[in-house]
């Protein structure tokens, strides 16, 4: 029998984790940490042990589908469907005009590099604007903060050297992602605390990293904005303040200081409802403890709750208040490895245009921003008939179904399309409405490298690898036997090949949309070379990169390697300013201010607030359905604390129905005493049809189903309510 096993990168999530890959008789059969990997250290999660059941799906394509006359699907070979699919496209273009064709790109592109980069050059190579992502539905007031504010060219602090951090709204011991380093966060947290380190945790649920925190604040959803006015307004009281730095780098200080004064700790903490003690000692703990003071983050439930864009920029303007960045003589936190180097100097690069440019939709007024076009208007631009309407839609790496606010019209959208291609390994809820459905080959039947978990770093401060690592992986398995799989990159390679179409690779990722990189962007030209490899793609891509790809190659199990990168002093001629004071956002907080908050919080008809909520075991909607998984659970139950439960007359276990201003959905009830009383939450993506309801503990429920885009939503992203919900539970 043959067996081997070789060092690999799991990359379910950007942390990239290196692991061990065990390959029987050609059959991906375990994985496990890799001991030798010198960042992870043997360390890798739940999901990144499940690959080969998810490899080995039994419910996986090994055939491209098409969908039949009578809506049944029957196998196509993957050339053959390109075919059809490039003449179809390209009679859309030639009858409706490029608009008529979009690309939405969801969060499982992440294990292929160079599937999103090829999308986006194929998108560009037709003329459509139409290029949508999952960021716009997920934290787009990253990038529209990072616009208002500017980037400080020094870097981030490491997590590992700060006293003290502020995480509002994220649980990164369980999403891996943002503020806590997403190798090994619960080792790094625990180092961090037993060095002394103080965390500051603001979440309506006492979350696996909240229990670990110095201080965890648990307001009501929704008043994220009004804590960090409210810590900013204290430490501007109490002169706590970086002077130096803010003089040196900063502009709009006085604007900051107008626009918080009203967020006295006695407003606050009724606001929020929240000890206006806890606020001060927040304050003051993150403001002046230790001599290395840490930064400011947030992540799905603070942005998700209305005032995204708000949100974030307060953090950058408490971590700029506070000269909580790297500086001259200090270490370069992240490094480019595979990427380009570049020069950090202890300076700002000033604010940019974040919005209100480029394609304008034609519906309620939203354009393009930085953060990408808003997702949550697609389905709008899909059922809006007239000039401009999209006609086409290709998913890679997404599923609309289980991830789109409202559901129901999300169904009508996608069924109302003349093209609807997805690139799926299964048939998810979108899939069973497309007319295409191509099979892509699986993480370990490509090659890897860290790349991508690089790039990253360019969405938001405390993202990527804090470290000079990089690691670069062969392909460690066949696909399976008899299968007919394509690589997501050359379908649209193969699709731009039919359509006599140039296409130009741009490699940059985030960061303003490509407005700001520390380093220049990496641009290919592949017209016409449909024989290209993976292989020879990651070596275009890796060009110019700080440790040549033939080094990292040769260190199979990763490493970090030795580059002496520090912040340069800010250049001489250099007037440049981060900015605290941005007129449009400071705008948004005394709109926030004005608020009749009380009556907000009093509808009986909806007594309570519904937050998302990680789910260690899944990325998405990805892998629900795996007994390794969902370990007998393929639902998402609403928890809730059991006062709360027992207050309804229910019992943790019963079955109810989830209703909304908008919509129902139904649910089962799982009793929390984490939570909030007023709070219940649940996981995203789970759930079926609208008309599969009855099958809710075999499925869960959709909780975009509950969610309008056409009120309550952000005027610049387009970002509605997806958190911070007003709902009922009720008996089913």
């Amino acid at each position: 029998m043959s067996t081997t096993t070789k060092p690999g990168i799991c990359r379910i999530c950007s942390a990239h984790c290196g692991v061990l890959a065990t390959v029987v008789e050609g059959k991906l059969v375990k994985v496990t940490g890799d001991p030798d990997n010198p960042l992870f250290k043997g360390y890798t999660c739940a999901k990144g042990r499940a690959l080969p059941e998810i490899h080995n799906n039994p419910h996986r394509l090994l055939h491209s589908q098409k969908r039949q006359p009578d809506g049944t699907y029957g196998p196509i070979g993957a050339e053959r469907a390109m075919d059809e699919i490039a003449t179809a496209l390209q009679n859309l273009i030639d009858r409706y005009g490029p608009r008529s064709v979009a690309l939405y790109l969801g969060t499982n592109g992440l294990p292929y590099p160079a599937s999103a980069l090829m999308a986006n050059a194929f998108i560009r190579a037709i003329e459509s604007p139409m290029f949508f992502t999952a960021n716009t539905i997920d934290q787009p007031g990253k990038q529209i903060a990072l616009a208002a504010h500017g980037h400080w060219l020094g870097g981030d602090i490491d997590f590992h050297e700060a006293d003290s951090w502020i995480l509002i709204g994220t649980n990164p011991l369980i999403s891996k992602s943002i503020g806590i380093p997403g190798q090994n966060p619960a080792q790094s947290l625990k180092n961090a605390i037993d060095r002394g380190m103080k965390l500051i945790v603001i979440d309506p649920r006492r979350s696996q990293t909240a229990a670990r925190a110095a201080v965890h604040i648990q307001p009501r959803p929704g008043e994220d904005a009004a804590i960090l006015a409210g810590i900013i307004n204290i430490i501007i009281t109490e002169k706590l303040c970086d002077w130096r730095f803010l003089e040196e780098n900063v502009d709009g200080f006085d604007e900051l200081a107008k626009a918080v004064s009203g967020f006295t700790p006695t407003y606050v903490a009724e606001r929020a409802d929240i000890p206006a003690d806890q606020l001060i000692d927040a304050a003051r703990l993150f403001a002046s403890y230790g001599t290395r003071g840490g930064m400011v983050n947030a992540g799905t439930g603070a942005n998700m709750a209305m005032h995204g864009n708000l949100v974030e920029y307060l953090c950058l303007c408490l971590t700029s208040i506070c000269g909580r960045w790297q500086r001259a003589g200090e270490r370069v936190t992240r490094p480019n490895t595979l990427l380009p180097a570049f020069t950090a100097k202890a300076q700002a690069h000033p604010p940019y245009e974040g919005w209100g440019y480029g394609e304008r939709l034609r519906v309620r007024g939203l354009t393009d921003a930085v953060c990408g076009m808003p997702t949550a208007a697609l389905a709008d631009e899909i059922l809006l008939e007239g000039d401009g309407q999209v006609k086409a839609l290709i998913c890679i790496g997404g599923n609309p179904m289980a991830a789109w606010p409202d559901q129901r019209k999300t169904m009508r959208a996608l069924e109302s399309l003349e093209l609807l291609v997805t690139l799926d390994t299964e048939m998810s809820l979108t899939s069973r409405l497309a007319h295409y459905v191509i099979a892509p080959m699986m993480q370990m039947e490509t090659p890897a490298m860290t790349m991508g978990s690089e790039l990253i770093k360019y969405y938001t401060s405390g993202t990527g690898i804090p470290a000079p690592y990089a690691q670069y992986v062969p392909r460690l398995v066949e696909p399976p036997r008899g299968s007919d799989l394509t690589e997501e990159w050359q379908f649209f390679l193969g699709l731009a090949k039919r359509m006599s179409l140039e296409l130009w690779f741009v490699n940059f990722f985030g960061g303003g949309g490509g407005k700001f990189m520390e380093s220049p962007p990496i641009v290919c030209n592949f017209n016409g070379d449909s024989a290209l490899t993976t292989e020879e793609l990651f070596e275009k891509m890796c060009a110019t990169s700080r440790i040549p790809l033939d080094e990292v190659r040769s260190h199979p199990h990763g490493n970090i390697f030795d580059v002496e990168a520090v912040v340069e002093q800010k250049d001489p001629d250099c007037t440049a300013k981060l900015d605290v004071g941005n007129a449009y956002l400071l705008g948004e907080l005394a709109e926030f201010l004005a608020e009749d908050f009380r009556s907000a919080h009093s509808d009986s008809a909806f007594p309570f607030r519904l937050i998302p909520r990680r789910h260690n075991n899944f990325m998405n909607s990805s892998g629900i359905a795996l007994p390794k998984l969902n370990r007998g659970k393929p639902y998402n139950p609403t928890y809730m604390h059991p006062d709360a439960i027992a207050e309804l007359g229910l019992e943790s276990g019963a079955l109810v129905t989830i209703t909304s201003p908008h919509d129902s959905i139904p649910s089962v009830l799982e009793a929390d005493d984490s939570l909030r009383r007023d709070v219940v939450a649940t996981h995203h993506a789970f759930g079926g049809m609208p008309t599969e309801d009855d099958e809710v503990k075999d499925r869960g429920s959709t909780v975009g189903r509950l969610i309008p885009t056409a009120t309550d939503y952000d005027p610049v992203t387009g970002l509605p309510r997806q958190g911070n919900i007003p709902v009922s539970v009720t008996a089913r």
